[in-house]
């Protein structure tokens, strides 16, 4: 079962593709999409600089690498290891990233984006996903996960 983004009807959704593909080519910030959902992200950190970090997305929750988070470039490397289509978009005080394009079961995409200090939501837009729990809250030089993450935070406490 295909699913689809909820950001917008096709003609926002053609034109956020548009725009991601030219910020793409011009290497602007928060570039998302770089790859998005087309091929497996190689393996290592490549040669982007910053920090990666892989973010598991499944049926429905995100499951962070790290979780502590230092301001700076970072490249979140979006793996989908559920069985239907997954995204990520990333937002906060800083700037909002988000991918171009969903991410096929048993693929990958990376995405972009230069953190500063405060509060970010991460989550799948897809689908009404995000509601479904399938969503994080990370702080940048704060110390870690925000008290408020529902995803991992219970998981990690063993709930």
């Amino acid at each position: 079962m295909a699913g689809r983004l909820s950001r917008g009807g096709t003609a926002a959704g053609a034109g956020a593709v548009a725009l991601g593909a030219v910020l793409a080519a011009c290497g602007g910030p928060g570039a998302g999409g770089v790859g998005a959902g087309s091929a497996p992200a190689p393996a290592g950190g490549g040669a982007a600089a910053g920090t990666t970090v892989t973010v598991r997305m499944t049926e429905y929750r995100l499951t962070l690498s790290t979780t502590t988070f230092r301001p700076g470039a970072h490249t979140f490397v979006a793996e989908n290891d559920g069985h239907t289509l997954h995204s990520l978009e990333i937002e906060g005080r800083g700037g909002d990233a988000h991918l171009t394009h969903g991410v096929e079961p048993g693929r990958s995409a990376r995405l972009r984006i230069t953190l500063k200090d405060g509060s970010y939501e991460l989550y799948c837009p897809v689908d009404g996903h995000k509601g479904f729990g399938m969503k994080t809250e990370i702080t940048v030089g704060g110390g870690g996960v925000a008290q408020g993450d529902r995803s991992r935070a219970g998981r990690e406490a063993g709930q």
